[in-house]
């Protein structure tokens, strides 16, 4: 787990719930999306593109997702989530999440999601600002 940690300078805790069970007792596979947006916007926040979405109206918006399941997950358990970032163009990147189970000590999904920027005014694609490029370059991984 230190290793998952000092690996990822973003990571999200989630706890996971009973709920979030199926009838095949383990997480159900649509959650994993769940987790991918929380982590996401959880990113997102702390290198304030929320913030920047709030005055400018320029946002992400997702153009495809993926997931790839290695392990199942079950109650009780507490996820660690990481975001990466690659591909980085001026209005897209790709982000890539890696989902580490804290009960079974090893990465258990990992996913990618392609990230558009979009103006919600205009209904049109956006470029990236200056300042979010260099942001996500700080959390990029090699292609």
């Amino acid at each position: 787990m230190d290793q998952f940690i000092q690996q990822h300078a973003i990571i999200t805790e989630i706890p996971v719930a009973w709920g979030e069970m199926d009838a095949l007792n383990h997480v159900n596979n649509v959650v994993y999306f769940r987790y991918f947006e929380t982590a996401r916007i959880d990113f997102f926040s702390q290198i304030n593109m929320m913030a920047d979405l709030k005055e400018t109206a320029v946002g992400p918006v997702l153009s495809e997702t993926h997931a790839r399941y290695k392990r199942p997950v079950t109650f009780p358990d507490t996820l660690l989530v990481s975001v990466n970032i690659s591909d980085v163009k001026e209005d897209r990147f790709i982000m890539h999440y890696r989902i580490f189970s804290k009960a079974q000590q090893a990465v258990t999904t990992s996913g990618t999601a392609n990230v558009v920027m979009f103006n919600f005014k205009t209904g049109q694609k956006a470029k990236l600002t200056p300042e979010l490029l260099a942001a996500l370059e700080q959390h990029k991984v090699a292609e």
